[in-house]
């Protein structure tokens, strides 16, 4: 067999194109694998946050007490930083306690040192919830939010208090859809000529919703 030097000039351009389709047949089947159910979790948080307003929701609020003890409470005491627009967190022993106690984990997490009091905020998708220390009595109060299921995938495509994880996992999603988009646009490059349609089309999934973006999107 000849090597592919010698071959003609039309064969070697048809090899070379069989490659690059090769190429960009395994990214684009790749992207999708990695972005499958991401793109189905935000198309549908789409759709839900898109008619937020229709969707009723009734948040369920959830309340508990306890008392802190005393070697704890004077140890959050000292914690106080005495200025109240200095946030500290609470002292990783009172921290250990509230999450035997409570189940509930403030690591990482500054409270706000005011009126003889601590107030931790621990916000979180789909809901809410915050700690309260009282510093003279040692009364603790911690109430939760939960606004639905709905609410808590609306926030995770918002990516509202997810964490540094999640915020990873959008950006990473991001990337692979950008790859499965612009091999996908290759491939249909590629095919156009046998396939009239292919620019008619693309074309009109780019001004639709450009031009509902400029004259509707007020």
């Amino acid at each position: 067999m000849p090597p592919s030097s010698s071959a003609p000039p039309d064969l070697q351009a048809a090899r070379r194109r069989a490659r690059w389709l090769r190429l960009f047949t395994v990214w684009h089947w790749v992207s999708a694998a990695l972005c499958l159910l991401g793109m189905a979790l935000f198309s549908v948080t789409g759709i839900t946050l898109n008619h937020a307003g229709q969707i009723e929701s009734a948040p369920k609020v959830s309340t508990r007490h306890a008392s802190v003890p005393a070697a704890l409470l004077q140890a959050a005491r000292a914690a106080d930083p005495q200025d109240a627009k200095t946030p500290a967190p609470l002292p990783a022993d009172v921290q250990a306690w509230i999450r035997r106690e409570l189940g509930v984990s403030v690591q990482g997490r500054k409270a706000e040192w005011d009126a003889g009091e601590a107030y931790v905020s621990l916000p979180r998708p789909g809901g809410d919830a915050w700690l309260r220390i009282d510093l003279e009595t040692g009364d603790l109060e911690y109430e939760q939010t939960d606004r639905g299921w709905i609410a808590w995938l609306n926030d995770l495509h918002k990516g509202r208090h997810t964490g540094a994880a999640w915020r990873w996992f959008i950006d990473l999603f991001a990337i692979a859809a950008l790859v499965f988009s612009a091999t996908g646009l290759l491939i249909m490059k590629m095919h156009a000529a046998s396939r009239p349609m292919t620019w008619p089309i693309t074309a009109l999934g780019v001004l639709i919703p450009a031009l509902l973006a400029i004259w509707m999107a007020h």
